[in-house]
């Protein structure tokens, strides 16, 4: 059956016949898998506990809290386990259409993604960035086919597209090549999660907790340095917010931001630039320091010169400001830090870049603005209006804590290491990660040699 649809491919476009080495067998793509569909679930099957059902929301950013529970047992080809190979086939051609390893807990598996497991003699993680090449072909196939922005890529598809391997020594090899760059990758992100939840740890027991406040007025030792525990009150006053360390004030955000401002786009919109300057958006920020650029539209370079706000620098923290749904308003919050691509970035008109007076530290600003305190305040105000979001006047009367220049110095100091740490992670990924997108084409369809990608991946990892 492959054969024959390989056969009426023939007068099809590149996006059926990419380009492989001569060296490789050609073989139909869906010959080379199995491919195991997802399941249609219905709602009487969701229950608040059990497993979860995995979407493409899933598959893309993992478990949440719009994720959907079943306890009830399916079919043990569509249950899903971690290190799994799963392929969304249906969805927004250049953002939902991909392949992905599946990195959370057990599940069942949705409609609209296949789980794959390559063939004997065929390595998964060669697997994996063959069809990571091949995704233009997927997104050019389900763009051919949108209609209400959807697209889709059938197993006829499949069928049609002609792939080609290596022997399954060339395989590994690859595999191993580009594989060794995704490994740093991950290190590094688990490396900033674990440095972020430090930061995010000390920062609750400082100015949420009050631990060593609490500590000091119950006459036990706080467990810090003496000149930090020195920078703590030793007592409580009654506030708006309730009992907060003696000498402390409760603010507005407005008291000590020198700048708020947001970005712009030209006129017409950006939907149908291709490149340019990246200009960043909600859906984009993932995390501190973190950004996934799949969404990203794009500005001109020359708007990009001309514009006279919107611009980031070292420090700046990124607040999302409006959005969504009507009823519905979630923020995103990040922070941007030494390395990142300044002069080729910018925010786009739904962003806020903030930035605080010299004695208070963007990190403080961060971290309050991401604690569930404010993010309830921001939910509140976000959604209390006609158009969910924040305008500046919102923004500026959010409510903050802020202590006194002494202990806001010694956060600094402490958590301005961890953070400093985070986003060089941040960047160094993202370096590592525009290396194999760029290596990857080139690699697989043999324009660069493997000994030549290896020599240089050993001096740069």
């Amino acid at each position: 059956m492959a054969s024959e649809a390989l056969a009426s491919a023939g007068t099809k476009s590149w996006l059926y016949h990419p380009v492989f080495p001569d060296h490789w067998e050609r073989r139909g793509l869906y010959s080379l898998a199995q491919w195991v569909n997802g399941l249609a679930f219905r709602d009487i099957q969701f229950s608040p506990t059990g497993k979860p059902v995995i979407k493409i929301a899933e598959i893309k950013g993992g478990i949440s809290g719009q994720t959907k529970f079943t306890e009830q047992l399916f079919e043990e080809s569509v249950h899903v386990r971690a290190g799994d190979l799963l392929f969304s086939w249906s969805g927004q051609p250049e953002t939902s259409i991909d392949v992905f390893w599946w990195r959370g807990s057990d599940g069942w598996l949705n409609q609209h993604s296949f789980r794959v497991t390559p063939v004997e003699g065929v390595d998964p993680t060669f697997f994996y960035y063959l069809l990571k090449y091949l995704k233009p072909s997927f997104v050019g196939i389900a763009r051919n086919k949108q209609t209400t922005g959807l697209g889709h890529v059938t197993k006829r598809d499949l069928e049609n597209i002609e792939a080609a391997c290596p022997p399954l020594s060339e395989q590994r090899a690859i595999a191993h090549v580009l594989g060794t760059l995704d490994d740093k990758i991950e290190l590094n992100r688990r490396m900033s999660e674990t440095l972020e939840a430090m930061a995010r740890a000390l920062f609750k027991s400082w100015f949420v907790d009050f631990g060593p406040v609490r500590a000091k007025a119950e006459s036990r030792d706080p467990g810090l340095p003496k000149s930090i525990a020195d920078a703590f009150p030793d007592r409580f006053q009654e506030s708006e917010l309730g009992q907060i360390p003696t000498g402390w004030s409760i603010g507005k955000l407005g008291d000590f931001l020198t700048a708020i401002e947001t970005g712009g786009r030209p006129k017409g919109g950006v939907k149908e630039i291709a490149s340019g300057v990246p200009s960043v958006g909600a859906e984009s920020i993932v995390g501190l320091g973190r950004f996934d650029y799949s969404k990203t539209k794009f500005v001109p370079v020359e708007f990009f010169q001309a514009m006279t706000k919107g611009h980031v620098r070292d420090g700046d923290v990124l607040l999302y400001k409006d959005g969504g749904r009507p009823g519905e308003f979630e923020p995103h919050v990040t922070m941007v830090g030494e390395g990142f691509p300044f002069d080729t970035f910018c925010i786009n008109e739904h962003v806020y870049r903030l930035r605080t007076d010299p004695g208070v530290p963007q990190e403080y600003l961060y971290f309050w603005l991401s604690s569930d305190r404010a993010m309830d305040e921001m939910r509140n105000r976000g959604t209390g209006v006609a158009i969910p979001g924040l305008n500046s006047t919102a923004v500026r009367q959010l409510a903050v804590v802020l202590p006194g220049e002494q202990t806001l110095a010694r956060f600094h100091g402490e958590v301005g290491k961890l953070v400093r740490r985070l986003l060089a992670n941040c960047n160094q990924a993202r370096t590592l990660a525009a290396m194999r997108d760029a290596m990857l084409p080139r690699l697989i369809s043999g324009e660069l040699h493997l000994e030549d990608v290896e020599r240089f991946i050993g001096r740069s990892v």
